[in-house]
Formats: structure tokens, C-alpha cells, sequence
């Protein structure tokens, strides 16, 4: 009733209605996005391209900064270039060798483009140099790769990130999501349930990254 209201309100204020559905649109993605964060965001991938060309052009100017060339890998990565990023990682590898962070993003790079082998090789190493390197995100990529080829690992993998990060909500809905798959619903229902307890035991300040999550447990579970 309220959106009907506010759409009539909106054709009332601007003479047009498809004006109106326009401005309603970006006002319940606007609220989704500040209250939700399931739809994908439309300004960060502008900013991250931007930033990209800019670290580009430092790389020509300073060609031996490796502060510049693992900034642009890992902004590389996050657009889903990895064959780019990985070409960037290989070409600093000797002066990054104990680097957690380094070998984290190589990990997800030859993951990313189904070199397993590669990339477990990759991530352990990173997690050998430090266990809790980017919040165990190195545990939850393993489990990502291999949970459809080898779930057992998966799972064994989701719940070493879990001691590693208590806060996250997304393993436990990883690790439901697997349970699914491999027929075993009980276990997917609980680690589902566990996924919407622990978020709603987290301080406000971190619900609003975990939320989405949480509401995907929810939904898995009344599917």
C-alpha cells in the first residue's frame, strides 16, 4: 500500500508516471541497498575502474612499485580478470615471497580459473605465513573451488574458517549450501539455523554485512 501511495505521490509531483516508476525504482533499490545488500552495487564497479586506470598510469611512471602493482592485481581480481592479475602476481613473486596477502591473491586467481592444485598450493602457503590472513579468506575460497569436485574438503575447509572468523555468517550458509547439495538436509537446516542465530547475536555495527546472508539462510530453509 505504501509503495502505491508513493508511486501516485511521485506522478502527482512530476506530472509523468513513467518518471514516477523510474524515481520509485532507484528509491527501493536505493533502500535495499542501505538496508540489505543483495543486489549488486552500480557505483563501486565505476570507482574500481577508475582507480584501475589511474594505478595503471602509476605503474608506467613508477614500473618497480610493488605497493602499485598489488593494488592494481587485487582491484584486478575483484573486476574477475584474474589471467591479468595473476600475469601482475607472477611478475613480483621473488620480492613478495613471504607475503600472506601476495600468496592469498595468487590463490584466488589460479582457483578462479580452475587451477585447483595451484591455487590450494597457493592458499596453504599463505596460511602457513599467517593463519588469519584477510580474515581466513583463503579457507572460504578452497572451500568455494572444491565444493562441488570434493566436498569433504569443502566442508573440512568451511569449518577451519569458521574457528578463524566466529562473525561470519556466510560460512555457515556455505557450509548449509553444501549439506543441500550432498542430500543431507538435516544438516543443511541446521547450519542454515546456526547462520540466522549467529547474526542475530552480532552488534548492529556488523549486521549490516552480514545481513544478506542471513536472509539467504532464510530462504534456503523455506525453500
Amino acid at each position: 500500500m505504501s509503495k502505491i501511495l508513493l508511486f501516485f505521490g511521485l506522478t502527482w509531483l512530476f506530472g509523468n508516471p513513467f518518471i514516477a516508476i523510474i524515481v520509485l525504482l532507484l528509491v527501493i533499490y536505493a533502500l535495499e541497498r542501505r538496508f540489505v545488500g543483495l543486489s549488486p552495487s552500480l557505483v563501486k564497479p565505476l570507482r574500481r575502474r577508475s582507480s584501475i586506470g589511474k594505478l595503471r598510469k602509476q605503474q608506467e611512471m613508477s614500473p618497480h612499485d610493488l605497493s602499485v602493482k598489488s593494488e592494481l592485481a587485487r582491484l584486478l581480481i575483484e573486476s574477475g580478470k584474474h589471467v591479468r592479475a595473476r600475469d601482475i602476481l607472477q611478475g613480483i613473486e621473488q620480492r613478495m615471497e613471504h607475503s600472506a596477502e601476495y600468496w592469498s591473491d595468487l590463490g584466488t586467481c589460479e582457483l578462479a580459473l580452475g587451477r585447483l592444485e595451484e591455487g590450494e598450493r597457493a592458499m596453504k602457503r599463505a596460511l602457513s605465513i599467517s593463519p588469519k590472513v584477510k580474515y581466513g579468506q583463503p579457507y572460504l575460497k578452497l572451500a568455494e573451488a572444491l565444493a562441488k569436485t570434493d566436498p569433504g574438503r569443502a566442508i573440512q575447509y568451511l569449518q577451519q574458517f569458521k574457528e578463524v572468523n566466529l562473525s561470519s555468517c556466510e560460512a555457515y550458509y556455505r557450509l548449509g549450501t553444501i549439506y543441500a547439495d550432498l542430500g543431507k538436509s538435516a544438516e543443511a537446516a541446521e547450519a542454515f539455523g546456526e547462520c540466522r542465530q549467529l547474526y542475530r547475536a552480532l552488534p548492529k555495527y556488523m549486521k549490516r554485512h552480514e545481513r544478506k546472508w542471513a536472509l539467504r539462510a532464510f530462504m534456503r530453509n523455506r525453500a
